[in-house]
């Protein structure tokens, strides 16, 4: 009987503790177990030229997230194997991007963008066995003039982990949702590194309940992202495409100005590239071949060249 006074004494003493000392903090903990955010990235704004028509825009597609919250961390070697192979990304890289983020991260890690319609379905049939694993529908950045305009707008991609650190300490004042986060898509070249602050947008997200194997039972709560702004140029599409046409197939570059106040009507530099290409996943194969033609990402107007070497 004392050995079970004394077991009973413990055993309130420690219920006691739990849910009157600790109470408010074991429920906050709880909270947090519950309850998730899911951050939902903006629509980035369109790029028109001076007369209105569309030269960069957005497109449906589809991306794959790792949610790193949603399982302990000696759970994730075996489903970022499976991914590896479903995708033909290494492990390694995955590895990499959900340590960069941390295991304890609320926030999706993007792993791959701009996924075909088979990957998706793909993905879906094999999703038991990918917890934590989440495709969803996302813009992609989408150019329906292809190399006309490539030298001028330049292209966008995943921010690295050195442009993450320079730019997360130029925006260290600014709020959670101005901030830069791993798998934000950024300008890279062009008008879309140049006006990046407009075209951005604001993230978003959803406050979601989930059960104890981080199935999302309802949505709590959620904050419309907000699209990017729209920028214009004074470049004319058509006067472009009559530039573009001049100078055909031979190397070099032709812009013309407004005399009468210096704005940039066209400006057409050969060879050029599909800005296209990235807004999906870039092998080292493709990226080899883009190098070798040429040296596609010059632009002939703006920076100087050794002229061809002419045969005898």
């Amino acid at each position: 009987m004392v050995c079970v006074v004394m077991l009973l004494g413990i055993l309130g003493g420690r219920v006691t503790y739990l849910q009157v000392i600790r109470g408010e903090r074991n429920r906050q903990l709880a909270d947090n177990n519950r309850i998730r955010l899911v951050p939902k990235p903006p629509e980035r704004g369109r790029i028109l030229d001076r007369n209105g028509k569309i030269l960069a825009t957005s497109r449906l597609s589809h991306g794959v997230y790792l949610w790193p919250i949603a399982q302990p961390p000696s759970q994730w070697q075996p489903v970022l194997l499976r991914l590896s192979r479903l995708l033909n990304i290494s492990v390694q890289d995955l590895t990499a991007k959900l340590e960069r983020e941390g295991y304890n991260s609320p926030m999706l890690v993007r792993v791959s963008t701009g996924l075909k319609p088979k990957q998706v379905t793909l993905l879906m049939e094999h999703s038991p066995e990918l917890p934590g694993v989440r495709v969803e529908p996302e813009s992609v950045r989408y150019y329906p003039d292809r190399e006309l305009m490539a030298h001028v707008l330049g292209y966008t991609g995943e921010i690295t982990e050195s442009e993450l650190t320079q730019r997360r300490k130029s925006a260290k004042n600014l709020p959670r949702e101005k901030s830069y986060r791993l798998g934000d898509i950024v300008g890279k070249m062009g008008a879309e590194a140049a006006f990046e602050s407009q075209l951005r947008g604001q993230w978003g997200g959803e406050q979601v309940e989930v059960d104890a194997l981080g199935k999302v039972i309802r949505v709590l709560g959620q904050k419309l992202p907000q699209p990017g702004s729209t920028v214009q140029l004074t470049l004319d599409r058509e006067l472009q495409k009559a530039a573009a046409q001049i100078l055909g197939d031979r190397r070099g570059g032709i812009v013309a100005l407004n005399p009468q106040n210096g704005e940039v009507l066209a400006m057409v530099s050969y060879p050029a590239y599909d800005p296209n290409i990235f807004s999906g996943r870039v092998s080292a194969a493709m990226w080899d071949q883009l190098q070798s033609s040429g040296r596609p990402f010059l632009n002939r107007t703006l920076q100087v060249y050794p002229p061809p070497v002419l045969s005898k």
